[in-house]
């Protein structure tokens, strides 16, 4: 998937850490039982030594035993950056008053400015609430039960299944216009929003599985059945009708752009081709021709500085379906088995192609 903010990232690597299956998800449910509170800190350096005060000096190995032992004191507990040890346990936290937070009570007000102050996560138990909050950063996520994030995620894989097969429909349809010649932009624009909008509900669900953990496992092998080869589609489409060719947007840059878009954007064919630099609304209805990335993809055992050179050669999809066996042996790297090789496959997807759509 696309590249995420900094936060989010470490948000995630969070998650991952305090998922059911790992001990220090252990030691906090530790906690929840024994019905007390914990303020954690993920980390240490001199900013946290500058905030702490009083406690005890541990560096002991961590055991979700000993984490649930030390939370029966007040005051926070400090951890290696790795959860591996634990380092001290009864500090006082004292973070920069001025920092705001909308928390109220005392101990997550405290856990979120800390987690603002020093840059570490800070886990907060709430001993009244019965909850667990995760701060990073301005970020603050509750944990949930295990069945409501399976319940929404089971929902969430459920709309992308659906959303996947409308894409493999108008997928579909987009290779049978290039091979007939009769792409326009709004065929462009409505595969890369179907693409964008897969992506996005991937994206949800990968969320899901981390905080699910091991509980996760068979979610994880399903989202990845559903969405095996759409990145390398969502490139493949830019490359193929981006303005200026190779000298034009790189793909990653005009995927970003489409991330920006809001939902309601989203669904507007026009959006989608104004991010791509396909024109807009009065556009739509114009005629667009493909270089042809997405069907020599298709062709087995084609190496990519091949599929560029043979882009680069032909310059568009219809004259690689029209060239002969001896027009693509004059590409670098092409030889007589190659050629042969491109030749058929060419004109099996073209004939399969056709064949989908009217049959």
């Amino acid at each position: 998937m696309a590249e995420r903010s900094d936060e989010t990232l470490r948000l995630r690597a969070t998650l991952q850490a305090i998922a059911p299956g790992t001990s220090l998800r252990d030691g906090l449910e530790r906690i929840l039982r024994g019905r007390t509170g914990a303020l954690i800190v993920l980390g240490n350096d001199r900013t946290v030594d500058s905030i702490a005060t009083g406690g005890f000096d541990l560096d002991v190995p961590f055991t979700a035993t000993g984490l649930r032992e030390l939370a029966k004191m007040d005051g926070a507990i400090i951890i290696d950056r790795d959860i591996t040890r634990i380092l001290k346990a009864a500090v006082h936290l004292m973070p920069d008053q001025t920092i705001p937070s909308e928390e109220t009570g005392t101990r997550h007000r405290t856990a979120d400015r800390v987690a603002r102050q020093t840059g570490f996560p800070v886990i907060s138990v709430s001993q009244s609430m019965q909850i667990i909050a995760a701060y990073v950063g301005e970020t603050r996520h509750v944990l949930e039960e295990g069945g409501q994030i399976l319940s929404r995620a089971n929902q969430a894989l459920a709309t992308l299944e659906r959303y996947k097969l409308r894409l493999d429909e108008v997928s579909s349809t987009l290779s049978a216009l290039e091979i007939e010649d009769l792409v326009t932009v709004r065929d462009v624009a409505v595969v890369a929003q179907r693409l964008e909008m897969v992506t996005r509900i991937a994206r949800e669900i990968e969320d899901y599985v981390l905080e699910l953990g091991t509980d996760g496992r068979l979610l994880a092998l399903q989202l990845e059945e559903l969405i095996t080869g759409v990145d390398v589609e969502r490139e493949l489409v830019i490359r193929d009708y981006v303005p200026g060719g190779r000298r034009g947007k790189r793909p990653e840059v005009l995927l970003q752009r489409l991330e920006t878009l809001t939902a309601t954007e989203l669904v507007d064919p026009a959006s989608a081709a104004r991010v791509l630099g396909l024109g807009s609304v009065e556009h739509l209805d114009g005629a667009v021709a493909p270089r042809g990335y997405r069907l020599l993809a298709k062709v087995p055992r084609l190496p990519p500085a091949v599929v560029d050179r043979l882009v680069d050669h032909f310059g568009t999809l219809q004259k690689l379906l029209s060239a002969s066996v001896e027009d693509l042996q004059v590409v670098e790297g092409v030889g007589e088995l190659r050629a042969r090789s491109v030749r058929e496959g060419l004109s099996r997807l073209a004939e399969s192609t056709i064949l989908e759509r009217y049959v």
